[in-house]
């Protein structure tokens, strides 16, 4: 006789219940896993997509109780946690829920950078962003995990990509006062942000003249020449006046504590990140790697 497939999916999932309250998390998520069969047998895309998350959910936290315990692990839990989500973005995907499905791609892509995984945490922040078409701000904020995540990794000329990236889809996309081409609200602040640590990472990375692409050759130019008020306050000043000195920065006991003095200034005005990579700026500086960053 037929199989009553929706009782089977309701006590698959009562099941699942039981076993998460026992802690038995991986047991809990095969649960999870025969309920989505379950589902996707009765073409319920819904409760298929519900269940494959809690299965990945589950399945995830499994593997950040085996890391606490520090136990050894094939990263079978990671594996099948990654493979869980996939599936659930696939079918919120068919569903016509970009929003949902991004939301699961962020979700994953913060778990790894929590577990000290930024490199793979990447392809998930830019799928997210990529399903996040119709909502440019969330696009953008996307976007920045990705870029935080290749400088993470010591990826500064992928981040710096990024950046400009983002800069010109705020110009492109972001909301705009009449008979105006500049940014206003939440885009002007991410312009101000990019602009900021793409210079940054162009002092850092320090490309040759015919390696320079045009976009960043401008940004180059604008620092670089445009007339500059020492009186006026904020972060976009003193890192206009950064640029500036940086080509007459040699590696001199004055240039070495004109650098430190300058970071100190700058320190109250900068993000975390940006933070991070004046440091490495001024630690190139300092003491040249030689071998480029």
């Amino acid at each position: 006789r037929k199989p009553n497939v929706a009782e089977a999916s309701e006590q698959f999932g009562q099941l699942a219940k039981e076993l998460k309250q026992q802690d038995c998390l991986q047991y809990a998520a095969f649960c999870n896993l025969a309920m989505a069969r379950c589902e996707q047998t009765l073409f319920n895309a819904p409760g298929e997509a519900l269940a494959l998350t809690d299965a990945a959910r589950l399945f995830l936290s499994s593997e950040k109780e085996i890391r606490a315990l520090q136990a050894p692990g094939f990263d079978e839990h990671l594996q099948a946690a990654l493979n869980c989500y996939s599936f659930a973005v696939k079918v919120y995907i068919e569903m016509n829920q970009p929003v949902m499905a991004a939301s699961l791609c962020l979700e994953l892509g913060n778990a790894l950078k929590e577990m000290n995984r930024p490199g793979e945490a990447i392809v998930h922040y830019q799928r997210a962003a990529e399903l996040q078409t119709q909502t440019p701000i969330e696009a953008l904020l996307s976007m920045g995990e990705m870029a935080t995540c290749k400088i993470l990794t010591r990826d500064y000329d992928g981040a710096l990509s990024v950046f400009t990236e983002m800069q010109l889809t705020c110009q492109e996309r972001g909301l705009q006062l009449p008979g105006s081409s500049t940014p206003v609200g939440a885009f002007l602040d991410i312009v101000a942000k990019c602009e900021i640590s793409r210079v940054l990472l162009l002092m850092l990375l320090e490309p040759p003249p015919q390696k320079l692409l045009p976009e960043h050759a401008q940004t180059l130019e604008k620092y670089a020449w445009e007339s500059f008020d020492p009186h006026s306050q904020g972060p976009c000043s003193f890192m206009l006046n950064c640029f500036r000195g940086k080509r007459n920065m040699a590696c001199q006991e004055k240039d070495t504590e004109s650098l430190k003095s300058l970071q100190t200034e700058l320190w109250p005005f900068l993000s975390a990140e940006q933070n991070h990579l004046l440091h490495l700026v001024v630690l190139e500086r300092i003491a040249p790697s030689g071998q480029g960053i």
